[in-house]
C-alpha cells in the first residue's frame, strides 16, 4: 500500500482541516527512488521513518510497511504519517 492509495482511501470530510492532507489529495505522483515508510511502535507510540523526501509528488508512491505485529487502522496510519511530515517541515505550501 502507498500514501496515494491510503489517502484515496479514508474519508476525507475527517481530514477538512488539515491543509497537509488537502494538498496531498491534489498533487501528482512522482515516480523517483523506491523507498518505503517504515511504521512501528516504540515505548507505546507510532513511530514513522523514511518519510522525509525532496517533494510531496515522491513520497506519494513510496509503499508503506507496517510492522508485523501493530494492529493500526488507516486513519490511524495516515494520522501517524501526516504527523511526520509535518514536524519534517512539510506544509500545504510545499510542491
Amino acid at each position: 500500500m502507498t500514501l496515494r492509495e491510503i489517502i484515496q482511501s479514508v474519508d476525507s470530510e475527517r481530514y477538512g482541516d488539515s491543509p497537509l492532507y488537502q494538498k496531498l489529495r491534489e498533487i501528482k505522483p512522482e515516480y523517483g527512488s523506491s523507498r518505503n515508510i517504515q511504521v512501528k511502535l516504540v515505548d507505546g507510540k507510532i513511530v514513522v521513518t523514511n518519510a522525509h523526501v525532496g517533494s510531496l509528488g515522491d513520497i506519494f508512491t513510496y509503499s508503506i510497511e507496517v510492522e508485523p505485529d501493530l494492529n493500526i487502522s488507516k486513519v490511524q496510519l495516515l494520522d501517524a504519517i501526516l504527523h511526520e511530515l509535518s514536524t519534517n517541515g512539510f506544509s500545504e505550501s510545499e510542491e
